[in-house]
């Protein structure tokens, strides 16, 4: 873990999504409003059960993106983010649109939902932030129902940060998700980064072999999934990948 303990990195990590929560939340706005997230809703369905309302947690939930969207398709839906400011976008977010969502502020490490709570677990650019993610992976798993899916889209950032160039990592400032970011920002994000675990492991392998290591359950990856529904947004070094769970007996 480098020269930080597990909570100085979960600090770090608090603190620098707190400053980067406003700008965080237009991003996600604006793409609520786009043509992106219907492409998004298409991914989802696929894996979703028939049965409406679904009891759906967004784990990370951010600015609430996903929480609003499978909100607004009619699902009871909870989004838990460690960052009070970033629930607090969420919040707002959902009463302008007149949505009822649970947000609470929780460690996606640490969840406070009893066993098999819910039918879908999904998850978006979370896992490689996690000082923990393993951990991260029981903890999702033990809240879905028997038969539950677990959805998780995420990218190797991690190995993008650790191979990049500094100039490569200029260009991100003030870019795409990046608005608002100043380099300041960057390099704390990057250092960050650097002193996770997880940054360290060829991803989504990594994420493979410790799920099927854990659980006895149905595995996949789609590795085209950000080029669907992000397209020329799509990472060309960090594409974005789906890890699909079905927890097992259902």
């Amino acid at each position: 873990m480098g020269a930080y303990t597990l909570e100085q990195i979960e600090e770090r990590v608090k603190r620098y999504w707190t400053l980067r929560s406003h700008d965080f939340s237009s991003v996600r706005r604006r793409e609520l409003e786009e043509e992106v997230s219907k492409r998004w809703l298409t991914e989802i369905r696929k894996y979703l059960p028939d049965n409406k309302p679904l009891k759906i947690l967004d784990v990370g939930t951010g600015a609430g993106f996903f929480a609003v969207l499978l909100s607004m398709e009619g699902h009871k839906v909870w989004g838990v983010d460690i960052t009070p400011a970033m629930i607090e976008e969420a919040k707002r977010l959902s009463k302008d649109l007149s949505l009822t969502i649970s947000f609470e502020v929780m460690d996606a490490q640490n969840l406070v939902f009893p066993d098999e709570a819910f039918d879908v677990v999904i998850s978006r650019n979370l896992t490689w932030t996690l000082p923990e993610p393993e951990k991260a992976y029981k903890e999702w798993i033990r809240v879905l129902k028997k038969g539950g899916i677990l959805l998780n889209f995420d990218a190797d950032y991690g190995q993008d940060v650790l191979n990049s160039e500094p100039e490569q990592e200029e260009d991100w400032v003030g870019s795409g998700c990046h608005i608002g970011m100043t380099k300041e920002l960057l390099l704390e994000s990057n250092q960050i980064t650097k002193s996770m675990e997880i940054s360290q492991n060829k991803r989504p392998n990594w994420d493979l072999n410790v799920l099927q290591s854990m659980v006895n359950c149905k595995i996949s990856c789609d590795q085209e999934a950000g080029a669907r529904i992000l397209r020329e947004n799509n990472g060309e070094k960090t594409p974005t990948f789906l890890i699909a769970v079905e927890k097992a007996g259902g």
